[in-house]
């Protein structure tokens, strides 16, 4: 099975190809403005340089958010538009998830993403890691710094991983000291996004073009003014 995995979600965005779970290729796009116009070319890039034509892909798997409203938009528009074109499945995944995939450990341990989401609040969840699996312990949502900070255990390790991490930092350490973990891996996380998509493709949980839609947890500023 042969996955194009797309993720335009933050400032990190990626483009990554992967035959099951072995990641053939990936483009990263760090982007302060807007990916519209550098997708399409790293999609042409990533199948050109595999020999591979956008026919070939047998599924998609996109990051719906949380995140930059324009920016779910562009990928959105992407990839539904090669959905509806090719009719193959794509998968919805969570822009949060993916971020604590990248954390993942044999060792049970847990993982919170933070996003920056502007306005004093974060997008966040918390997620344990068992096994081959990530459970998730504390819902995804947008939160206050503090509200969201008072739900997790203190007593506990946690690794932080995000764009939130920076911005928050003095506040995790005031939570939770010794035990933050913060993560200085790379954000860009359309790997994980392929990698949990070919999850959801192989077990016939894709979903048609028509079904895909983005995850928010608030509204946009547009939708705020009606």
């Amino acid at each position: 099975m042969l996955i194009l995995a797309v993720d335009t979600t933050t400032f990190s965005g990626s483009v990554a190809l992967l035959r099951k779970t072995t990641l053939l290729a990936e483009v990263n796009l760090e982007s302060p403005m807007t990916h519209s116009e550098k997708l399409l070319p790293a999609i042409d890039f990533i199948l050109e340089s595999n020999s591979l034509d956008i026919q070939d892909v047998d599924g998609y798997a996109l990051s719906v958010g949380p995140g930059s409203f324009t920016g779910i938009r562009i990928g959105l528009s992407t990839i539904k538009s090669f959905g509806w074109a090719s009719g193959k499945p794509i998968a919805p995944v969570s822009t949060l998830e993916a971020l604590a995939l990248k954390l993942k450990d044999p060792q049970k341990r847990l993982l919170s993403p933070l996003l920056d989401a502007k306005k004093g609040e974060i997008y966040a969840g918390l997620f344990e890691s068992r096994g081959k699996k990530l459970n998730e312990i504390v819902p995804q949502g947008a939160y206050s710094p503090d509200r969201f900070f008072s739900l997790l255990p203190s007593h506990r390790v946690i690794h932080f991983i995000g764009s939130g991490v920076d911005v928050y930092k003095e506040k995790i350490f005031q939570y939770f000291k010794d035990k933050a973990r913060l993560s200085s891996r790379s954000l860009f996380i359309a790997h994980e996004i392929g990698l949990l998509g070919y999850q959801m493709l192989r077990d016939n949980k894709g979903k048609d073009f028509r079904q895909v839609r983005p995850l928010y947890f608030r509204k946009s500023q547009a939708e705020e003014k009606d």
